[in-house]
């Protein structure tokens, strides 16, 4: 027992001489190529096991033959061990160098390129961490392509919407100032149809830059849809009578939500007063609502005869508007229902916005003969249930 422990404490202090001398070197290469630092380590190992077992081999005295046989031993486990330590640091560094490579296509174009070779467990999972960093950076990007798109096009339509009443009227009061309006009260009914499309855009903007800024303050009260439904086709009413278009709302659940009346009762009359337009004379305008789990659905149907499936993923977006939308309602419509629909591409951006705001979602898709909207709005809070927050 006592030379047991003779043995490990001549061993220990060979091997600790040479870790000691060792470890400065270590942390002097740190910083440097990875595959160096392995290599040391190894060379740090290798020399603590020789240090030792000399170190125990002369306290036992070991005869010259027998010294020399453990020392060519020690020797070629030595050679295999730093081979081997040089071949695995190359192997580490190429792997890194190509993962660096590939890290530099992230968020580029054509995506995320993988490297070929295969790549150790560490360095796996960091590539496939920069895949899905690639994919979230070109989803952005995307994104706000799309975004600057939808803005251009805003800008571009409500100069275009902004210039033409703004013509109207200074012809008009030309007109009157000059003393050759034949039709006085004519012209002036005119110049207010104007300005109360003038007012409606400026509502509009500023609604939507409130719903995008995130100031959209809600009044929560427990409402029937029944309710919000009726009130809305109520004042699209003189609009669908002036165009010959019949509303019908017979399927109608009266299910409760828990919403702003005033913000869902303008959602449903941008929806109404869009369909209306879009159907033709004679056509039908169904509004329903119905319940789906923990969810009412809220749907408007037109005959518009549908929207290209092209078009339907940019239907809510900031400034789009349908080919048949790009002309500004015509002066015999008069100013039509307070819906806040200016003929701009605001009216289906600021539904998403407001729906959105109540914790819901709005959505279009085709049915025979034309279109369907539909919004989906959580139930109201019952017993036990917590009450939503604007």
């Amino acid at each position: 027992m006592k030379d047991l422990l003779l043995i490990a404490a001549y061993a220990a202090l060979g091997a600790g001489a040479s870790a000691l001398l060792g470890w400065p070197v270590v942390r002097l290469l740190r910083r440097r190529s990875l595959a160096l630092s392995l290599f040391s380590v190894a060379v740090v190992t290798v020399l603590a096991m020789t240090a030792g077992t000399l170190a125990v081999a002369q306290a036992m005295f070991l005869s010259d033959h027998d010294l020399g046989v453990v020392i060519t031993v020690l020797c070629m486990a030595a050679v295999v061990s730093l081979v081997t330590a040089a071949v695995l640091g190359r192997q580490v560094v190429a792997g890194s160098r190509a993962l660096a490579r590939a890290a530099r296509t992230v968020g580029s174009d054509s995506g995320f390129a993988a490297p070929a070779q295969p790549l150790g467990s560490e360095l796996a999972e960091l590539s496939a961490e920069l895949a899905a960093t690639s994919a979230r950076l070109a989803e952005s990007r995307r994104r706000e392509q799309a975004l600057e798109h939808s803005r251009r096009e805003l800008i571009a339509w409500i100069s275009h919407d902004l210039r033409t009443p703004l013509a109207g009227l200074r012809a008009m009061a030309e007109a009157l100032e000059d003393g050759v309006a034949e039709e006085p009260a004519r012209y002036l009914l005119g110049i207010r149809t104007e300005v109360d499309r003038l007012t409606g855009m400026v509502d509009d903007l500023f609604e939507l830059s409130r719903i995008q800024a995130g100031a959209l303050t809600l009044s929560l009260a427990r409402v029937s849809v029944y309710d919000l439904v009726g009130d809305a086709i109520a004042g699209a009413y003189p609009l669908a009578r002036q165009r010959g278009v019949r509303l019908e709302g017979q399927q109608v659940a009266p299910e409760p939500v828990e919403v702003d009346g005033r913000e869902i009762t303008r959602v449903l009359g941008n929806l109404l007063v869009n369909a209306i337009r879009a159907t033709p004379a004679d056509g039908v305008v169904a509004v329903a609502a119905r319940r789906e789990a923990d969810e009412v659905v809220l749907s408007v149907t037109d005959g518009c005869g549908g929207i290209p499936e092209q078009d339907l993923p940019r239907v809510f977006e900031t400034g789009w508007r349908g080919v048949t939308a790009r002309t500004p309602r015509a002066a015999a419509d008069g100013p039509g229902p307070d819906h806040g629909d200016s003929g701009a591409g605001l009216g289906l951006a600021i539904v998403r916005g407001i729906v959105e705001a109540h914790a819901g979602r709005a959505s279009v898709r085709n049915v025979g003969g034309g279109c369907c909207f539909e919004i989906v709005l959580p139930t109201a809070a019952g017993p036990g249930r917590p009450a939503m927050r604007g």
